[in-house]
């Protein structure tokens, strides 16, 4: 049997189409703020966000009193979510040790892990308060050493959103500024509003807010593209229709450009969730959403065995990865290509999304076939260095004034010749 898709979702050519445009818009748009900063910055959060106070940044005055608004509950709730993003990254953190090595007899050769400097933090809003970015991009930052650390989150139809805001301060942001989408990522590149341009801009969002990463590439450094959420479920004839449909909507409400994905070997199960997709879209409170991205984007794909998923799998390269399957290790020692890895019906993305302690923020469009998501790494650079004993520095220019005449670089040879004559070779 041939692979099967019982249901597609828009064309790659479609999807393409849609890319190119939101291309355009940023890149008039960050060529707007460049030229005129603070002025089109404040023009933009007006358009878009109906948000132009006389300062972006919010006083630690302001920050307590946003916060006191949160019940304890609340409080403790984001907390707890925080110590558990904080103690994983810090275990990848302890990973990630300095070496030097003496490689011949007086060559030695080493590599520090220095966090970047000055991070932006974004933090998106829209329709959702996105609490947990916080954790994952502040925390994590902090937990990496990173010396200062710029918040950024959009106000959600015209009022600050508190659970934000205590996130990212009980995380560790040094500034917080309520300022969203791609103006907000703009003034963390080129400075503008009060913002000094940082290093490193991390953080997910939507097509605009990656896009706008990836143009200001290079300027700054980013993550990774983290774009529309995306979740597959990888399910045998031991799943449910009623876990699997949830867990595809429970990701699908992110919006409606969310591609949610079931591959299966139980034709039982891809013929009969589309209806439970149906009835459950009729009781949820985000179906206009939800319902929306699997009308466009959901897809049904049936596999002949494991293998085949397997291969499915690693083509699609999701974001979030569920394996509901009798053997999801399978999976884990088979997989490849996935942003985070959900093994069992005891988990579930939501758990990662906001409390498991992994990090939420991770590859989309098939970038997990080359990088992995947000985390500690992502914000140290691991830089080399080198000394070289006299007797050493003999050894390396005989063969290194060879290689560069092999080149034809003469200044290389030079730099060699002249440590030959200096300490040894008449």
């Amino acid at each position: 049997m041939a692979i099967q898709y019982i249901k597609r979702g828009k064309s790659t050519e479609q999807k393409a189409d849609a890319d190119a445009a939101v291309q355009e818009v940023v890149r008039g748009l960050l060529a707007d703020i460049h030229a005129r900063k603070d002025s089109a910055v404040r023009e933009l959060s007006q358009r878009f966000d109906n948000w132009n106070p006389a300062d972006f940044k919010l006083s630690h005055e302001q920050i307590q009193q946003i916060i006191s608004t949160l019940p304890t509950q609340a409080i403790d709730d984001i907390k707890f979510a925080q110590a558990q993003v904080r103690n994983f990254a810090q275990a990848q953190r302890a990973a990630l040790q300095d070496i030097e090595v003496e490689t011949l007899p007086g060559v030695v050769l080493g590599h520090k892990n220095i966090p970047v400097n000055r991070v932006g933090c974004y933090v998106p809003g829209g329709r959702y308060p996105m609490i947990a970015s916080a954790h994952m991009s502040v925390v994590t930052a902090r937990a990496a050493g990173v010396k200062q650390i710029i918040a950024c989150t959009p106000p959600i139809k015209g009022q600050i959103p508190a659970g934000t805001i205590a996130a990212m301060h009980f995380g560790g942001a040094d500034e917080i500024h309520i300022l969203g989408g791609v103006q907000a990522l703009a003034a963390l590149a080129y400075g503008a509003v009060g913002i000094s341009p940082v290093d490193m801009i991390v953080g997910p969002g939507n097509a605009y807010v990656a896009e706008a990463k990836r143009q200001l590439f290079g300027l700054v450094g980013i993550d990774l593209l983290a774009g529309p959420t995306e979740t597959l479920l990888v399910a045998d004839d031991s799943a449910d229709a009623e876990m699997c449909a949830t867990d595809l909507l429970g990701q699908a409400e992110h919006g409606p450009t969310s591609p949610a994905v079931l591959v299966t070997t139980s034709r039982d199960l891809a013929q009969s969730i589309e209806a439970e997709i149906g009835a459950q879209l009729e009781r949820l409170p985000t179906a206009d959403l939800a319902g929306l991205a699997w009308r466009d984007y959901g897809e049904v794909i049936l596999c002949d065995s494991q293998a085949e998923m397997l291969a499915v799998a690693d083509d699609i390269a999701s974001e979030h990865v569920q394996i509901l399957t009798r053997d999801p290790d399978y999976f884990l020692q088979n997989m490849s290509n996935y942003g985070a890895l959900f093994l069992g019906a005891e988990t579930n993305v939501a758990y990662g999304d906001k409390v498991s302690g992994t990090n939420h923020t991770l590859p989309t469009k098939k970038a997990a076939r080359y990088t992995g998501g947000l985390w500690v790494g992502k914000f140290i650079k691991t830089v080399t260095y080198q000394r070289v004993s006299e007797s050493a520095s003999l050894l390396l220019g005989e063969y290194g004034s060879r290689l560069c005449a092999l080149e034809g670089f003469m200044g290389h040879k030079e730099q060699c010749d002249l440590r030959l004559r200096r300490y040894g070779r008449a």
